[in-house]
């Protein structure tokens, strides 16, 4: 772990498990980085949908204007399979916020992403890692994923097989809870 955090205190992209599929990321603090995963993504910084990962909720409120009834659902269901989308505060990176009012706060139930978090002492950009191919959506073998991306990122960690179910996206900008993109969470479970 001490290797990960290095790599991203320097800079570094790395791709790690999740409890969904297998994700990129960098510290949110370094626009190098981020700028990094949006050409191997092939989008621009500005128009990004990066999420965050966090280690818990405690600091969520930091980056993010968090309901009341929001904050209780998040409580039920994170860790877990969810993405929440919530209204950015005044601390999220400009690159990251430049055109986005909002921004999606994840806390996976897996330990590496979260105890790379709790070392860094600050929130990575997530993003999924996605083929085009038409048979594979989302890779799930670590050993794939390193012949992939061993010359576009730092590190690749390997955390066993992923899920071919990404999470499940849902906007908590309003008290209604409407799922944007039904992934490997089950929101009703927690209404």
């Amino acid at each position: 772990m001490q290797k990960v955090l290095a790599c991203l205190q320097n800079g570094g992209v790395i791709v790690y498990p999740t409890d969904t599929v297998y994700g990129m990321g960098c510290d949110i603090h370094n626009a190098r980085a981020v700028e990094r995963i949006a050409k191997i993504k092939g989008i621009k910084p500005q128009k990004n949908d990066f999420s965050f990962i966090c280690n818990d909720l405690s600091h969520i409120a930091d980056y993010a204007k968090v309901s009341n009834a929001a904050f209780k659902l998040m409580k039920k269901a994170l860790p877990g399979p969810f993405t929440f989308v919530l209204e950015a505060s005044g601390k999220v990176p400009k690159l990251l916020n430049s055109n986005k009012k909002t921004v999606g706060i994840r806390i996976p139930d897996h330990h590496i992403p979260r105890q790379i978090v709790e070392l860094l002492g600050n929130p990575i950009i997530t993003t999924s890692l996605k083929l085009t191919d038409d048979f594979i959506e989302y890779p799930t073998d670590p050993e794939e994923i390193f012949e992939q991306y061993q010359h576009q990122v730092d590190l690749v960690i390997d955390g066993g097989f992923g899920s071919l179910e990404a999470s499940t996206i849902v906007d908590a900008t309003t008290n209604d809870f409407e799922v944007i993109r039904q992934g490997l969470g089950n929101l009703a479970a927690f209404l």
